[in-house]
């Protein structure tokens, strides 16, 4: 089986995640696309986030009609911070059988050059890449490994999500019902 990883603080996971994932396990060769909560990126300040258990509650709301789609904790196990070639190392013991793959936005590959091991994972691991239209992908995304796609996007942030919230301003379709259900239930970025 070959699983796409969609890594993210998912703080918290909106439509345009959700349209990502969808692609890329409808539109791609990838059997499945497992949605892994981050507890911590290294490069992203720790204070801004909510709950691990929330977002990866609002994770599994969101997806939880689409059975090409999983929510998946295994981070929350490993040392922090997180560093995807760890996860990586480990998912493989775990799922000996099982190919990953990584997605990725067109952000993401032109900076994979700073992430911890970024070689071996560029040499054992194909990487979906998602193309941001304000963003130069790079020499990496030349790479035999990489993929780049052309799936649909949409301008929105969880950073705009969170400040919505902030100042009392509705979210409706930004992010599903269920997951603004939870939020406004836990009282959660207000």
């Amino acid at each position: 089986m070959k699983v796409g990883l969609f890594f993210g603080s998912f703080n918290p996971i909106h439509t345009g995640h959700l349209i990502i994932a969808n692609y890329m396990a409808t539109q791609t060769d990838l059997d499945c696309v497992w949605l892994v909560v981050s507890p911590q990126n290294p490069l992203k300040n720790k204070a801004s986030l909510a709950g691990d258990y929330d977002r990866l509650t609002m994770v599994r709301l969101a997806i939880d009609d689409n059975p090409a789609l999983q929510a998946s904790d295994i981070e929350f196990g490993l040392p922090k911070p997180s560093y995807t070639i760890d996860t990586l190392t480990y998912l493989q013991e775990k799922h000996p059988t099982y190919e990953f793959a990584l997605i990725m936005g067109g952000d993401n590959i032109a900076t994979l050059h700073k992430w911890k091991n970024y070689e071996q994972i560029l040499n054992n691991y194909e990487i979906y890449v998602y193309q941001r239209p304000e963003y130069d992908l790079g020499e990496l995304a030349e790479h035999k490994n990489v993929h780049v796609y052309e799936a649909p996007l949409m301008q929105i942030s969880a950073t705009y999500i969170r400040k919505c919230l902030r100042e009392g301003k509705s979210i409706k379709y930004l992010v599903s019902d269920k997951v603004m259900e939870e939020i406004m239930a836990g009282h959660l970025y207000q």
